[in-house]
């Protein structure tokens, strides 16, 4: 395993990862540690709005296969700002 020091470490953010580790009942290298892995854990892929909304209402009885009833036999049509 890789190991790391981290010199010039101020008083008051040791003091904060102290009892930050004390809380969690680690030591300050295991909050460490953690902390770390939280901060570059890796992030999931990105995915279109259309995407993340499928899988949010998916199995919440929203249907998808027929278009939205509000749109159909209407014309879109851009904002006219000048009336």
């Amino acid at each position: 395993m890789a190991q790391i020091l981290v010199r010039n470490l101020e008083d008051r953010l040791k003091g904060r990862l102290q009892r930050r580790a004390k809380r969690n009942k680690r030591s300050m290298e295991a909050e460490a540690r953690e902390i770390l892995r939280d901060a570059l854990k890796e992030e999931a892929p990105a995915v279109g709005f259309g995407t993340a909304s499928v899988a949010l209402f998916s199995g919440s009885g929203v249907t998808l296969d027929e278009p939205i009833q509000e749109w159909r036999g209407y014309p879109v049509e851009p904002i006219k700002f000048d009336e």
